[in-house]
């Protein structure tokens, strides 16, 4: 279907300009043609009406014959064949109106000023189907530069989206890894540990399966996860891993990605604090900045454990 023809807004906008042509096929008729006023009004009007449902047949014609990829010559030549066509049905129609103008009303709309007014009409059905085609092929050039922006933004994410992925899949096998390290080091010397150790991996490995598979979750669940995460890596570290936390206000309800700080928090971890022999500490902090979330890691200066 027509764009123009599935809202009744945008097809009474449309009509609405027609109304233009209309009067000035009217002014030109009474001036011209020497018809009555009330006839050209009459005559003129309902018949602009009735082309310009037929000049949305251009739109199809443009589309047939798109600008980029057609050669312009045979586009050219299309367009004013569809235009001589056009303006030849609407000749036709515009004299059965005027004849039913006679009829219902005698020397109102004569057939004889409808006979010398056809170079005017005929100039205007082939003009205003060109305006037409040239307007579409203007919707449609604006379309397409939509479409394309749309479309890079959809890449753009995608891309981020894979990007991520990419990071969750290079940093979790290093974590696994370490962790597995650390238990099987712990069972021949703290056996309670290593169980409290295996107990908050299989709780945080659950925790990432549940938000892992969702597109948005809390900061607070977030924050939860990396809690979790800094338990276990605190069994590994011991005195050397201190974590401040700095939770701004109203900012634990903001949806974030799931495992967004999670990585980042892996990657502090093993390659600041596990490549200094006297630990250091770890800064997490959150803030709203006038409707943005702002997420700070770094290093903290006071100690304050999570």
């Amino acid at each position: 279907m027509h764009p123009i023809l599935k809202d009744r807004r945008t097809l009474a906008l449309y009509l609405l300009a027609w109304l233009a042509p209309g009067l000035t096929l009217a002014t030109l008729m009474a001036t011209t043609a020497k018809a009555p006023w009330g006839g050209a009004i009459c005559f003129s009007l309902p018949a602009m009406i009735v082309y310009a449902f037929m000049s949305l047949s251009s739109w199809y014609v443009c589309r047939a014959f798109p600008l980029p990829g057609t050669d312009l010559a045979k586009t050219l030549s299309s367009l004013f064949f569809a235009a001589l066509l056009s303006s030849a049905l609407w000749i036709l129609a515009c004299y059965a109106w005027a004849s039913a103008l006679e009829w219902m009303q005698p020397g109102l709309a004569p057939r004889e000023r409808y006979m010398d007014s056809l170079p005017l009409l005929a100039s205007f059905g082939v003009g205003l189907f060109l305006i037409a085609a040239a307007v579409h092929y203007l919707i449609e050039s604006l379309e397409s530069a939509r479409r394309t922006e749309r479309n890079a933004l959809e890449l753009q994410v995608l891309a981020r989206d894979a990007e991520l992925k990419a990071l969750r899949a290079q940093i979790d096998p290093h974590f696994l890894f370490n962790s597995l390290n650390s238990i099987s080091a712990l069972t021949s010397t703290d056996g309670a540990a290593a169980r409290t150790m295996t107990l908050m991996l299989a709780d945080f490995l659950r925790m990432s399966m549940n938000f892992g598979g969702l597109e948005m979750i809390r900061l607070e669940q977030e924050i939860a996860l990396v809690r979790h995460f800094l338990e276990i890596e605190k069994v590994r570290f011991g005195n050397r891993l201190v974590v401040q936390t700095e939770i701004g206000a109203g900012t634990l309800s903001a949806r974030v990605p799931p495992l967004l700080l999670q990585p980042l928090v892996e990657n502090a971890v093993n390659h600041g604090i596990a490549q200094i022999p006297d630990g250091g500490h770890l800064l997490l902090r959150t803030e709203s900045d006038g409707g943005s979330l702002r997420l700070q890691i770094g290093r903290a200066s006071c100690r304050e454990r999570v």
